[in-house]
């Protein structure tokens, strides 16, 4: 019988050294979502406009931008290469197929990623999956990493 009781006792130790520091309640984690899905938004927007100041508020410092070609970038050539339109417009994003997971301070968004552009005046599309990690800093998400790949 001790030795049951003992037996119980460290499992009920264990489990309760295993909790998280910083447990996140459902209400939390339903908010963190909505405020993910508004930087994805946000993101969107900033592609579609080519807008300079929404992708660098956005955009983590040490942002690393993987494209599904291979070409990895950092935060400064992806929104050059973004803001000059070169060597895509585009006119379009949808994100479909979405799912996100939040662990603390870090988020895990993967999708489906279209959309339509011009490339010198040639209209042409894109779909490719993609991860994206968002990371919580000075409480505001921004996109760290983002990896597309070919489907």
């Amino acid at each position: 019988m001790k030795k049951h009781i003992l037996t119980i006792g460290i499992l009920i130790i264990g489990l309760v050294s295993c909790r998280s520091n910083n447990p996140i309640s459902s209400s939390d984690s339903a908010g963190q979502e909505k405020e993910i899905l508004a930087a994805l938004e946000k993101f969107k927007t900033g592609i579609i406009d080519a807008d300079r100041a929404v992708l660098e508020d956005i955009f983590a410092d040490k942002l690393v931008y993987g494209h599904s070609g291979g070409k990895v970038q950092n935060k400064a050539e992806c929104i050059d290469e973004i803001v000059s339109l070169q060597p895509n417009d585009y006119l379009t994003i949808d994100m479909t197929d979405q799912t996100i997971t939040i662990s603390g301070e870090t988020a895990i968004v993967r999708h489906i990623y279209s959309s339509e552009f011009t490339s010198n005046g040639i209209p042409g599309s894109l779909r490719i999956g993609n991860v994206l990690v968002w990371q919580k800093q000075d409480g505001k998400w921004k996109l760290l990493a983002r990896q597309a790949y070919k489907l």
